[in-house]
This record gives structure tokens, sequence and C-alpha cells, in this order.
């Protein structure tokens, strides 16, 4: 037996001695000192790189999106207050155009009354011709009226949707939803 009479002997013993008696680094109290002071170090120049720079950034970035997104809602709502006055004088045309019709049927109503049977006839032929024509200039009118709006509105509808969403709108798209929209 050789070990015996070594010194060694065979077993799970831990060499050098107490293997239990020292601490653990973190918790040692002669370290206390310089880890709190790294750790205030730490937590300050994280404090003063956030609130100097990435903190600023954020709300640059957050107030830049808010004024975009106000400003897109307020051109919309211009845009719609354009095609509401369109549309107001566009009705406002049709009033008027069909005044003036009735103003020149009772007219020359009157008139033909006064001259008699004979020429009542003739002048009455006149009339229905240009009440035609004002019906057709009515028509005309209320097609390019028509036409402004619808034109209007799929502008505005383009450029809501260019600015929503950052690519150009399907024109055939628009242009279906804007019919169905007038045809309702």
């Amino acid at each position: 037996m050789a070990n015996e009479h070594d010194g060694h002997s065979a077993g799970t013993e831990v060499p050098g001695g107490a293997g239990h008696a020292d601490v653990f680094p973190p918790f040692d109290t002669t370290h206390f000192s310089s880890q709190l002071l790294w750790l205030a170090l730490t937590f300050g120049a994280l404090y003063l790189l956030m609130s100097k720079v990435a903190l600023p950034r954020v709300a640059g970035i957050l107030e830049h999106r808010e004024s975009t997104i106000s400003g897109d809602l307020d051109k919309a709502a211009q845009m719609q207050k354009q095609a509401d006055d369109a549309g107001k004088a566009y009705e406002k045309t049709l009033a008027d155009a069909k005044a003036k019709a009735q103003a020149m049927g009772q007219e020359a109503g009157s008139r033909l009354a006064a001259e008699g049977e004979a020429k009542r006839k003739t002048i009455e032929g006149e009339l229905n011709a240009k009440l035609a024509d004002a019906e057709t200039q009515i028509a005309a009118t209320r097609a390019a009226a028509m036409s402004n709006v619808d034109g209007i509105a799929r502008d505005a509808a383009a450029a809501i949707v260019q600015q929503l969403t950052g690519t150009a709108a399907n024109a055939d798209a628009i242009a279906a939803a804007v019919a169905a929209a007038r045809n309702s």
C-alpha cells in the first residue's frame, strides 16, 4: 500500500483544504464599493445616452408621423369639401336652369294668350324647341358637372390612397367605386 505511506489517499476530497470557505465574488463584501461605483457609472452613462440620443429621436419620429397624418387628414377633408362644393354648385346650376326654363315658359305662355289663338300654336312650337334646347343644355350642364364631380372624387380618392398606402391606386377600381357611390 504505497498510497498510505506517501500521504495520499484515494477519495472524493477536494484538494486544497476547505473548498467551501471562499465566497462567491459578487457577494464578497470587500468588492461592494467598486461594484456600486461601476453600477452608478454604467447607469449614469445609459441614462445620458437614452435621454440625449435615443428618446429625442423617438420623440421626433412620433411628432413627424403625427404631423404627417394630421396634414393628410386635413388635405382629405379639404378635398371632400371641394367635392361637396362642386355638388352644391351642380345642384344650384340645375335649379337655376329649371327656374329659367319655367320663367321662359310662363312668359311665352302669357304672350301667346295675349296675341291670340292663331299665334299661340306657332309660338308654342318655338317654345317647345326652346324647352328641348334648355333640357339639352341642362343635360349637358349636368353631364359636365357630374364629370367634374366624378373627376374630383377620383382624384381625391387616388390622392388619399396614395397618401395612406404610399402606392398608386388602381384607377379602374376607383372609377368603379365612384360610380357605385353615385348610383346609390
